[in-house]
């Protein structure tokens, strides 16, 4: 053992664990097997148990069930109720009473295994017994006077029982005393709240022990019967037993239980509220599963001992190749032990050492590759032919076969990279980079291959560039080949949701030509300004040649830029929009023309709301100066349509901002011109408020306006509408006449417009409250009363 300790790194230690291991196999089947034996003899013995409680339930069941029946019966017979519940003489109360006792003798007939049943009368103080009534006492010392109770406690249970209960009840017998099982039911009160009597059905506990000997003969189990309150009815418990600790533990519940030295099975009556148990000493109950254990632990004794032996074999058998490798491997296998663990740990890190260093080696080794292929196409690409070894040499030497001296080149350009990595999370930008690299390197090299070409594709200038090697078949076919391969590379990377823009150079010859090839690629890229985004564009389509004629500048006259700025005045977007767009496409829907001119013309487009905002005026505060980055964003677009977006989104602005300026302008104007119109109709009612015919039909043809609109604008500026103001004028005028007291009322209204003087005093009246005659009254008195003060005073 001490040896084992001080090898416990070596894999002797970990293997001799490992065998003791396997020790525990034929232990725990031992082990299983038992507990699966010792379940299934304890399965029988408790389904033959629960078969014989079930039998001897069934008996007592039956006899209980008549107990319950007679007990019933007794409850709805007719005379019962009928001396119960009506209010009879005495007379009849006893022929009823004796009617009911012949009603008795027929019960008693009929349910021979019930031992005794009564009625207690508690009008009467009396007993209704078959053929008899007797009073409460002789009842008594007829029926349960055997010394075991006395009167009163009979008199107590009787009366002080819950309804419809089980108990025990001792029993006068012609022979011995008995004991009982009595089934008491309660007569509901009567209609004045007093008790009326209880039914009484006894079956001597002889009737019961029957079915209980017969368990106790059988398996030497011991029964107890239990009413609802877990009071015992009847048990065959020997004195030695507490039984109070077993009824506690079947209150508990129902099934099987184990206290102590028994195990316990209980079930409840299937007709009342009865609970049978059956209690079997544990020494009784495992009696049978003894055998089984001392095999079980026969059988693990010797399995421990036979594989003891067997493990240490084969540990001495199998470690002496182990300890070969381990000096095969190091010259100092004790120190590489000490240092690593076991033997089996330093030969696998060993081993995955050697491995891991190469496949570093080859991993650098594929990087630098990688590097100088790429390196040696981007010398390609720009021309640089002081290559210090033959272009074929290096070619042969990164493994790329040469088929023909024909090259041409697809440059490809990622529009949208976000929407592959966003099903990829966790990939930062770089890794996204290469793993759109990865993709399209080998789906461009790939196409290329199925059409016999070869494929060579390296990143140059933040673009990725393919050298295309043409194979020695048609040349007529090379420039359609190129474009299939560029709309298939198109198609499958739209299944990644990302759009590529393409353009492509023309066909040349040696290695001298690919610089040529790259620069026309690169030109025909540049061109997606005008083209859009996500277009395959060669450079045949976009070449120009000088014999085409070719009108160099672009469409926008003078007269149509002033046309727009007074559209965009005018907060007319539509119409600017449409102009606009009409120019665009009168210049880019033609041969290609110039960057240069596609960019001074959408620079020119902008300048022209420039001048609009500055006729208008306030717009550095406005539009302008609530974009400042808005050239820039439209210099940062890569297309014309881009372009075109941004430029339409600012003259949408733009146009807002006028219309807005102009209604601000309206509405200030009309202010102005409506407080002019208010002030000249005043000047005229109080010029005319003497002519009858004033009104405000007349004075709406005195300004032009029919009169309902010119109250109404009246009305908004004044808040006060054209009829009110005229009458309210022309009683001012009279109020003031009245007080000079040089006209009468008649003269007043006439001078001051109305034709008759009942108009006039009911218009007065309508806006001062009073009548003409009564305000002059008012005004003298006044007059009357200023003297009278000065004199006090």
């Amino acid at each position: 053992m001490r040896s084992l300790w001080q090898k416990r790194q070596s894999v002797v230690f970990t293997w001799i664990v490992s065998y003791s291991v396997v020790l525990f196999v034929p232990w725990i089947i031992s082990l299983v097997i038992y507990s699966q034996s010792s379940d299934a003899l304890r399965s029988e013995i408790t389904r033959a148990n629960d078969s014989l409680l079930k039998q001897a339930r069934y008996t007592i069941d039956t006899q209980i069930d008549l107990m319950k029946r007679l007990n019933m019966e007794i409850t709805w017979n007719i005379k019962l109720q009928n001396l119960m519940y009506t209010t009879k003489s005495q007379g009849d109360a006893q022929f009823t009473a004796y009617q009911l006792t012949r009603d008795l003798l027929t019960y008693q007939t009929s349910y021979a295994s019930i031992d005794e049943f009564y009625v207690m009368w508690e009008k009467e103080a009396a007993v209704l017994r078959a053929g008899n009534v007797r009073d409460l006492e002789t009842a008594f010392a007829t029926i349960h006077d055997t010394g075991a109770m006395t009167y009163d406690q009979w008199i107590d249970t009787i009366r002080h029982s819950e309804s419809n209960q089980f108990l025990l009840l001792p029993r006068m017998d012609s022979a011995s005393p008995q004991t009982a099982i009595a089934y008491l039911t309660h007569l509901p009160k009567d209609l004045n709240g007093r008790e009326t009597g209880t039914v009484v059905v006894m079956a001597d506990v002889s009737r019961f022990q029957k079915a209980i000997e017969s368990i106790s003969g059988f398996s030497g189990a011991q029964v107890l019967i239990l009413n609802r309150e877990n009071e015992v009815l009847l048990s065959n418990l020997p004195a030695t037993v507490d039984q109070a600790r077993l009824v506690q533990r079947l209150a508990d519940g129902d099934g099987m239980m184990q206290d102590g030295d028994y195990e316990l099975f209980s079930i409840p009556s299937s007709v009342s509220d009865l609970k049978y148990a059956l209690v079997i000493p544990s020494r009784i109950y495992w009696e049978k599963a003894e055998y089984v254990r001392k095999f079980a632990y026969a059988s693990i004794a010797i399995s421990l001992l036979g594989a003891g032996v067997l493990t240490w074999f084969f540990v001495r058998r199998n470690y002496s190749p182990i300890q070969e490798l381990v000096q095969a491997v190091s010259d100092k296998s004790a120190n590489a032990e000490r240092t690593y663990g076991n033997e089996l740990s330093f030969i696998q890190r060993a081993i995955s050492q050697e491995r891991d260093e190469k496949e570093s080696m080859a991993l650098q080794l594929q990087i630098h590759q990688h590097a100088l292929r790429s390196n040696m196409l981007n010398r390609l690409m720009k021309g640089r032919m002081d290559s210090p070894i033959p272009y074929e040499e290096a070619f042969r030497s990164f493994g790329m076969k040469l088929l023909s001296n024909r090259f041409a080149v697809i440059l490809l350009v990622v529009e949208n990279a976000d929407p592959l990595s966003s099903g990829l999370p966790g990939i930062d930008g770089q890794g996204r980079t290469k793993l759109t690299q990865f993709i399209i390197t080998n789906v461009v090299e790939e196409l290329a291959g199925r059409r016999q070409h070869a494929g060579y594709v390296a990143e140059i200038d933040d673009m990725i560039v393919c050298l295309v090697n043409f194979a020695d078949t048609e040349p007529a076919r090379f420039q359609e080949d190129l474009y299939a391969i560029a709309t298939e590379a198109q198609l499958f990377l739209l299944r990644f949701r990302t759009d590529l823009t393409i353009s492509i150079g023309g066909v040349h010859e040696s290695f001298s030509g690919i610089a040529e090839a790259y620069r026309e690629a690169v030109d025909a890229m540049e061109y997606k300004m005008i083209l859009g985004k996500r277009e395959i564009i060669t450079y045949d389509d976009i070449r120009i040649d000088p014999a085409d004629n070719l009108q160099f500048g672009y469409y926008y006259p003078l007269q149509l830029e002033q046309q727009i700025i007074n559209w965009i005045k005018a907060g007319e977007f539509d119409q600017a929009s449409r102009s606009m767009d009409e120019i665009m496409r009168r210049n880019f829907n033609k041969p290609v023309g110039s960057l240069t001119l596609a960019r001074c013309l959408i620079f020119n487009l902008v300048g022209t709301m420039v001048k609009a905002i500055n006729e208008i005026g306030g717009g550095e505060s406005s539009v302008l100066g609530g974009n400042p980055l808005w050239m820039d964003k439209i210099i940062a677009c890569d297309t014309i349509q881009e372009m075109q977006r941004e430029l339409f989104a600012l003259l949408k602005e733009v146009c807002a901002f006028a219309e807005a300026k102009r209604d601000k302008n309206v509405s200030e104007e009309r202010a102005a011109s409506l407080r002019q119109l208010a002030a000249r109709v005043i000047r005229h009612i109080e010029e005319e408020y003497g002519d009858a015919s004033l009104g405000v039909n007349s004075i709406g043809e005195k300004f032009n306006l029919k009169g309902s609109y010119l109250s109404k604008l009246f009305k908004n500026e004044t808040g006060e509408g054209l009829p009110d103001y005229i009458n309210k004028f022309r009683i001012e005028r009279a109020k003031g006449m009245i007080r000079d007291r040089q006209c009468s009322i008649g003269e007043i209204a006439r001078l001051v417009g109305y034709n008759e003087a009942a108009t006039f005093i009911r218009v007065f009246k309508k806006y001062e409250g009073v009548t003409p005659g009564k305000f002059k009254e008012m005004i003298g008195a006044e007059c009357i009363l200023e003297p009278t003060r000065g004199s006090i005073g």
